[in-house]
Formats: structure tokens, sequence, C-alpha cells
């Protein structure tokens, strides 16, 4: 393999490692708390927050006319982001791509400890998994979810731990793992959380106290929602998706 390239100026041809150099080359000029803080956010904060807001979309999914399909789709975001990175572990090592401060000097690199494989990003897999799964549950909560996978893309970059098509792959992989595979997994999860709802002592689970039912048609197909209508007369935020 190749020795590392002197730097920046080595990438002209090569808009992958250009890009690297004009994101990365942010945090050269940036103060050193705020690449302590990017460092921190693109490691940890912004998967943790993608956790959070996947309980905040369960607390609301459980109060909509449908709510144990969408349960069913939120469960399925973080099994989606889960099956995702196990995909990418035989890709990153077919790929062998360095991580990009091996092969290019001159990077200001936030973390340490990175001797793993480059291609594609476990970190972005995970987050536009999750986002992407999220949006088949509730639409809005959705869009915020993949806006922070965005910038966790992003952050990873800033870093000078992946190169963008590190990430970009990181995203199509976690999108095509999420939407691929959500008909078969709603096949699966629907009938469980259907089952769960039916229990007295777990029915929480998936069902707020005093949600409504779902309306069906004679055939057994969900009815038309009402839109703006929740089961307590307040706006029902669950923009369902599936």
């Amino acid at each position: 393999m190749a020795g590392p390239e002197a730097g920046p100026g080595t990438s002209r041809s090569n808009p992958d490692v250009g890009l690297l150099y004009e994101i990365n080359g942010v945090a050269k000029d940036a103060p050193a708390w705020v690449d302590r803080i990017v460092g921190f956010v693109g490691e940890y904060g912004l998967l943790l927050a993608m956790v959070l807001l996947v309980l905040w979309a369960w607390r609301t999914v459980r109060r909509g006319p449908d709510a144990e399909t969408s349960v069913a789709a939120l469960v399925w975001a973080p099994l989606a982001a889960g099956l995702a990175v196990l995909v990418n572990v035989p890709i990153r090592e077919f790929v062998e791509r360095r991580r990009p401060f091996l092969d290019h000097q001159g990077l200001e690199v936030l973390v340490d400890g990175k001797t793993d494989f480059s291609f594609v990003s476990d970190h972005a897999t995970l987050a536009m998994a999750l986002g992407v799964g999220l949006f088949v549950a509730h639409r809005k909560l959705g869009l915020v979810g993949i806006g922070l996978a965005l910038l966790e893309g992003v952050c990873r970059v800033y870093m000078g731990v992946h190169y963008p098509t590190d990430v970009i792959g990181g995203f199509a992989l976690g999108t095509a793992v999420t939407l691929l595979l959500a008909p078969l997994a709603m096949v699966l999860l629907t009938p469980l959380t259907k089952a769960i709802g039916r229990a007295p002592r777990a029915s929480w689970l998936v069902r707020a106290r005093g949600a409504r039912p779902v309306v069906t048609d004679p055939v057994g197909l969900p009815g038309p929602r009402v839109e703006g209508a929740s089961a307590s007369g307040e706006s029902d935020e669950n923009d369902l998706a599936a």
C-alpha cells in the first residue's frame, strides 16, 4: 500500500480527499473547546440524541388510532440499525479502506484509537437507519432524525476519521436495509405488538391509556384517520408513513 500523501495539495484530482481537507480544515481553525464538543457530539452525543428521539416517538405514537402498527414500525428502527451495522462488517473487511489520517498528512484528528477500516462509517449507518426507521413510524420526528443523521456524517468528516464517501456509503446502507426489509419486518412485528396490546398488564407498551382503537372497514383495513384529532381531542402528531 502506498505511503501517506503529502497533504491537501495532492487532492486536486480527488474530490473525496479535497472535501475531507475542506471540512476538516475548519477543525484546525476552530477553538479547542469547539473541537472537544464536536468530538464528543460526533462520537456519542448524536447517537444518544437519536435514542432519546426514538423514545419520544414511542411516547407519541402510542396515542394514535393505529398504535400497534406504529409501535411495530418504531421497533423496527433500532433493529434495522443493528442489522445494518452487521451487514457493514463484511463490507469493511472486503473494501479494507484505511482511515484517512493514515494516508493523508495534516489532518486534525479529534478522537484517538480508530484503527479499524473506514468504509463505510458505522456511525453514519446507525444514525441514518434510525432516522429512516423513525420516518416510517412518524414523519415529523423522522425528519428530525434524518437531520441529526446528516449532522452526524458531517461531524465524522470534521473529526478527521472518515472520508465523505465513507459517510455517504453509510447513509445509503442504513437507508437500504431499513426500507428494503421494512415490509417483512412489519409482517413479523405487527402481530407481536397487537398481542402485547391485548395483554392487560403490558398493553401500555403499545397503547397509551384512553387511546382510540383503530377503526376498520368491512374488509378489516384501517379506516380513514381524522386529521388533527387524537384520543384525547388534542392534535394528533402520529403521522404514520408506513
